[in-house]
């Protein structure tokens, strides 16, 4: 695989990048007016999306880090984005060009003050998996094997000049106006340098595999923090192959179901018993072991659920609180859904919206078991979805609502969905985690 021997890392640099794929951009749209004059629309775009998305992200996975990071985040929103742009995003999980053998090793003296082969029996140059903000590479230690995970340089420091040049774009594509606007960029940012912080990476790995260890089906590596510092983490190698893989080779239904309740259990013992979720869940952080279990990997994006939000949130997973006309409006606004500022116009619409979004959304959480593979209700949101971006009136409207928590909260609902659907995860008890509840995660 081709390798990348420097990351751009300044400011202007990084926004000349950005540039120069705005203008290939503009390139493929002058493309697309002319073939739709001799094509059908329908395919006119289809092609205009394979090109944008092609020339986007080879930008992206140039420039690492954050940017390519929120390519990362946009390839969930299967409801929202084409289809061109879900599947060439998807590769910035766990399959963009890696650094260089001699970038990799200053990376790593610079950490450390000794290269690889000092500290370790053997490392392998070669990264395994790179993904946005680091690459992997195995290395052996008096008879183990291990994941080293390595953070590419510079990453941290170009979050916020990263932001600023996105953020103009973001406003414009959410329909986000007005002085609150701010919170949810502040939310992704700390979020963003959460993430480049390989210390707090492991404090937090360590917290969540002695807290959900008991999980049946679900394991996590083993973690070595002799091994680990500011850019780098050392954990055990856990044979597996990444869960979205397996969902493409998948033929064994029973497989499928153990290791969508263990998934299931997880998530909703995170938000429900520890009050704090791994708010990143694409494939590439979970692999399936060879005795088809779950194996959980990289919580450096890490989502508290303070009691103020948790309460009024799910509450509305209960259909007699949203058919409640007042205990509806109650809640929506303690999750500034709904603000005391809105006009009427704005009240009535943003209360339908969420009505027809929640009816939905909690349909899940309404049964005792749920069909995950059913195609009917994930068509369902995804039409709703689609109805609701073109909606013309919406963008005479502001577009700014909910808590700044609501944004990671509802990318792990949806990201989860997802990957329950991917693996047609059948007869799934949905409040099982009640019964997984061990007096060692309430601190008893």
């Amino acid at each position: 695989m081709k390798t990348t021997k420097d990351i751009p890392l300044s400011k202007i640099h990084r926004a000349s990048k950005l540039l120069q794929t705005g203008a290939k951009v503009g390139v493929n749209y002058l493309k697309y007016y002319g073939d739709k004059m001799v094509n059908s629309e329908a395919d006119a775009k289809e092609r205009l999306n394979e090109n944008n998305a092609t020339d986007i992200y080879d930008s992206l996975k140039t420039l690492k880090g954050s940017a390519l990071k929120m390519a990362q985040m946009m390839s969930m929103e299967k409801n929202i984005m084409p289809k061109a742009f879900v599947e060439k995003f998807s590769l910035s999980q766990f399959s963009v060009p890696p650094l260089s053998a001699p970038l990799v090793l200053k990376t790593f003296k610079k950490s450390f003050g000794k290269y690889p082969e000092e500290l370790f029996d053997t490392f392998n140059t070669s990264a395994t998996n790179a993904a946005s903000i680091g690459q992997v590479h195995q290395a052996t230690k008096d008879g183990k094997t291990l994941a080293v995970k390595i953070q590419y340089p510079g990453v941290a420091h170009s979050i916020q000049s990263d932001l600023a040049i996105v953020k103009p774009i973001a406003m414009k594509m959410f329909n986000i106006k007005g002085e609150h606007s701010e919170q949810y960029f502040k939310e992704v940012e700390n979020k963003l340098i959460e993430e480049t912080d390989y210390v707090l990476e492991l404090e937090q790995s360590l917290e969540v595999a002695k807290a959900c260890k008991h999980i049946p089906n679900l394991h996590f590596p083993t973690y070595y923090p002799e091994y680990c510092a500011e850019q780098i983490i050392t954990m055990e190698w856990m044979k597996g192959i990444h869960l979205s893989e397996f969902t493409q080779i998948n033929t064994d239904q029973e497989a499928a179901n153990s290791l969508g309740q263990a998934l299931w259990d997880f998530y909703m013992y995170q938000m429900h018993v520890l009050r704090k979720v791994h708010a990143d869940p694409h494939p590439g952080n979970f692999l399936v072991s060879e005795d088809k279990e779950l194996v959980a990997l990289d919580f450096g994006c890490m989502k508290e659920i303070p009691e103020s939000f948790y309460n009024p949130y799910f509450e509305l997973f209960k259909m007699d609180v949203i058919d409640n006309p007042e205990l509806f409006h109650e809640n929506l606004m303690a999750l500034e859904v709904l603000r005391e500022d809105d006009s009427e116009e704005e009240l009535k619409f943003f209360k339908q919206m969420f009505y027809e979004v929640l009816a939905l959304f909690i349909e899940p959480f309404q049964q005792d078991t749920f069909d995950f593979s059913d195609e009917t209700f994930f068509n369902n949101i995804s039409a709703l979805g689609e109805r609701y971006m073109k909606n013309t009136n919406i963008r005479d409207l502001n577009g700014n609502r909910g808590s700044r928590h609501i944004i990671y909260m509802n990318r792990t609902f949806f990201g989860l969905f997802s990957l329950m659907f991917d693996l047609k995860a059948k007869n799934i008890k949905i409040r099982n985690y009640d019964a997984l509840v061990s007096p060692e995660s309430i601190g008893e």
